[in-house]
């Protein structure tokens, strides 16, 4: 039987990949180079130009592979009706994978290249951000319906204040990355973003006393 060539095309692909992952890791990004990736992936460099266009993309297409097994399927953030402890889950969760070892060299090359790299930062807000933030939206839409987020939150902005401080924290290296940090971001978020009773406005008197 004749050799399937969209089946070597994939294992060449993924030892490319695999590689440069591998090598991100042990001389990091400014020292990575299309040459190492090829000799360590055992291809011709030409093989991989022609499947990217720099060793940014090659990265992100490293990164999202480690996260091949749900491919295809939409991201869905966990609803049990709980925000409050959904949101932690979520937060803890991506506070375990920044700190992770295998991922922080790949996501902060990747996050130092999308400034540079216009094509690069396409590529990762249309295939990772894009998705992530549809799943963030679509489960704060959800406890909008609840009732247990104002109806006209911007929900955009929701995103943003509940993780972006985690994530800013990670790449500026502020502050300890911990569990208990991202459930204080939660709480916080949560107090100032829960739906305010109509008649919760408090009236002062004339000398600045609560009525």
């Amino acid at each position: 039987m004749a050799p399937n060539p969209s089946r070597r095309r994939e294992s060449s692909r993924r030892a490319i990949l695999t590689a440069a992952f591998d090598l991100l890791q042990e001389v990091g990004y400014a020292k990575l180079t299309i040459e190492g990736i090829a000799a360590r992936a055992g291809v011709g460099k030409q093989t991989i130009y022609r499947w990217w266009p720099s060793k940014g993309v090659v990265i992100l297409d490293a990164f999202l592979m480690l996260n091949e097994d749900g491919a295809g399927e939409p991201v869905l953030l966990p609803d049990t009706g709980d925000l409050h402890a959904d949101l932690t889950a979520v937060l803890r969760a991506t506070v375990v994978e920044l700190t992770d070892p295998r991922y922080d060299q790949p996501m902060r090359a990747l996050a130092t290249e999308i400034t540079h790299d216009p094509e690069l930062a396409a590529a990762y807000a249309e295939r990772l951000d894009k998705p992530m933030r549809h799943a963030k939206r679509h489960r704060l839409r959800s406890a909008q319906r609840a009732g247990q987020l104002a109806a006209d939150l911007d929900l955009d902005v929701a995103v943003d204040i509940i993780w972006g401080p985690v994530l800013n924290r990670w790449l500026q290296r502020s502050g300890p990355l911990t569990s208990e940090y991202a459930d204080s971001v939660v709480a916080a978020a949560l107090n100032g973003l829960h739906p305010r009773p109509r008649n919760s406005r408090v009236g002062r008197t004339a000398d600045g006393g609560a009525i």
